[in-house]
C-alpha cells in the first residue's frame, strides 16, 4: 500500500522519513520504551536509521505493518509511533489487525496517543475493512492500558506467557475494539454471547 497521512485536531499521522531518525533515537532513550516494547536497548542512531529508512517503508510496501509518525500539528514535534500489525489477516475471513504504539516521555498524559489511536482505528475500520482490532501489552503496562481504554478498547483478560520480551515469557493484557464500539458498521455481523 502507498503510505497515507491522517490528521486530527491536534495531530498529523504520517509515514516516518529519514529526518525522523534523531527524534526516534532520543525518544527511545527513555527506559520505559524498551521496558514495555520490543525496541533494542540501548537504542542507537543505527537502530533509528534502520527503523525510519527500512522497517517502516518496507512495512507499507509489503503490507505487513503500517507505521505512522505521530506528530503535533502546530510544531511538527514527534509524539510517538503508532502501527497496525498482523495485516496478513486482512486477507482472510478473520479481518483482524493489531494496534501498537509508544509515546515520547514529554508527550505523555495529554491524550495525544488515544487521539491518534482513534484516527488509526477509524481508518482501519472504514478504509481497510478491519472487523476487529486487538491490543496487547505486557501485564503491568498501565500507561498503554489507559490509552487503550480511552480509545474504546474493551479489556478481555490476561493471556499467560503471550509475550516473549528480553528472553522471558510474560503475561499480556488483551483488549479488542470493534467498529460498533466507535459507532461504525462493520462487514460481518457481530453476535455477542448471550449464554449462562
Amino acid at each position: 500500500m502507498e503510505p497515507i497521512t491522517l490528521t486530527t485536531d491536534r495531530l498529523v499521522l504520517r509515514p516516518f522519513g529519514p529526518d525522523d531518525a534523531e527524534a526516534v533515537r532520543v525518544a527511545c532513550q527513555d527506559p520505559e520504551i524498551p521496558r514495555w516494547t520490543p525496541v533494542p536497548s540501548p537504542y542507537t542512531h543505527e537502530h533509528a536509521q534502520e527503523f525510519v529508512a527500512r522497517t517502516c517503508p518496507d512495512g507499507w510496501r509489503d503490507d505487513t505493518v503500517y507505521n505512522f509518525a505521530v506528530t503535533t500539528r502546530d510544531e511538527g514535534r514527534l509524539v510517538g509511533a503508532m502501527g497496525l500489525v498482523r495485516l496478513a489477516q486482512l486477507n482472510t475471513a478473520e479481518r483482524q489487525a493489531e494496534l501498537g504504539y509508544w509515546t515520547a516521555k514529554e508527550q505523555r498524559g495529554r491524550g495525544l496517543t488515544a487521539e491518534a489511536a482513534r484516527a488509526v482505528a477509524h481508518w482501519a475500520f472504514e478504509e481497510l475493512g478491519v472487523e476487529r482490532l486487538e491490543w496487547y501489552a505486557e501485564a503491568g503496562n498501565a500507561g498503554s492500558r489507559a490509552v487503550a481504554l480511552k480509545t474504546g478498547f474493551r479489556m478481555e483478560g490476561t493471556m499467560r506467557g503471550k509475550i516473549v520480551h528480553q528472553g522471558t515469557r510474560r503475561d499480556a493484557w488483551i483488549g479488542s475494539l470493534l467498529p460498533s464500539d466507535l459507532g461504525l458498521t462493520g462487514g460481518a455481523a457481530y453476535l455477542p454471547y448471550q449464554g449462562e
